[in-house]
């Protein structure tokens, strides 16, 4: 579903995985869910990040964020790979990832969910799958869609530092500002009045002058 837009239902699919037969709907449950694709296995960058991925993982359970990996080859070759990952992490105390890792070696997920990068190939000239980031509500709405080229890998940390905004500002009328990390101030949203705010923020709310002099900079401490 190449048109997939912030806010539709996150398309349901059953597919072959590291754990067995998944539906993904069944599988994120009420949990928020984070999907990952890779352009194919025992690739480096690909390595390198579901070796992060692993490593973060406690940090994505804290918030109640199920992990998700798709990458295009078997799930064979998926549970040979992974025993590269652990050996990158330098990981001996366990034997599989922590999320599965979905085998999408006909390519229906990627061309489904709008996952192809036409400039990167494989050795027999078919497209890679390019590294998407799909964040799924427990709603089961996507909250949150990056797309990086499959030569791009991704930062994790930043991942969290979203997935903590995408949270807040779901429970909370705020909206974080530029560079946020968790315990800064945040932003009052424009659709609130000043007297609603100072109801909401009991904290207090503090306005930026500008030279317009319209005060729509208005912070406060993040609830």
């Amino acid at each position: 579903m190449p048109g997939l837009l912030l806010g539709d239902v996150f398309p349901d699919f059953e597919a072959d995985s590291t754990v067995g037969r998944i539906s993904l709907h069944a599988f994120l449950g009420n949990s928020w869910g984070i999907l990952f694709s890779h352009p194919r296995d025992y690739t480096p960058v690909c390595t390198t990040e579901l070796g992060r991925a692993a490593k973060l993982s406690a940090e994505f359970s804290k918030r109640d964020v199920k992990m998700i990996a798709l990458s295009l080859d078997s799930v064979e070759d998926h549970l040979g790979w992974s025993k590269d990952i652990l050996a990158y992490n330098n990981d001996s105390s366990c034997n599989a990832l922590p999320f599965p890792i979905i085998a999408d070696n006909k390519r229906e997920l990627a061309v489904k969910l709008g996952m192809l990068d036409p400039d990167e190939r494989d050795k027999d000239g078919m497209p890679l799958t390019a590294r998407c980031v799909f964040v799924i509500g427990p709603d089961k709405r996507l909250k949150l869609s990056i797309l990086y080229p499959a030569t791009t890998g991704r930062n994790f940390d930043e991942l969290l530092r979203v997935i903590d905004s995408l949270q807040l500002t779901a429970q909370k009328r705020v909206a974080t500002p530029v560079d946020w990390k968790p315990g800064d101030n945040v932003m009052v949203v424009p659709n609130l009045s000043d007297d609603e705010a100072a109801s909401l923020f009991p904290s207090g709310v503090t306005t930026k002058d500008l030279p317009s002099g319209k005060k729509y900079l208005r912070y406060t401490p993040q609830p």
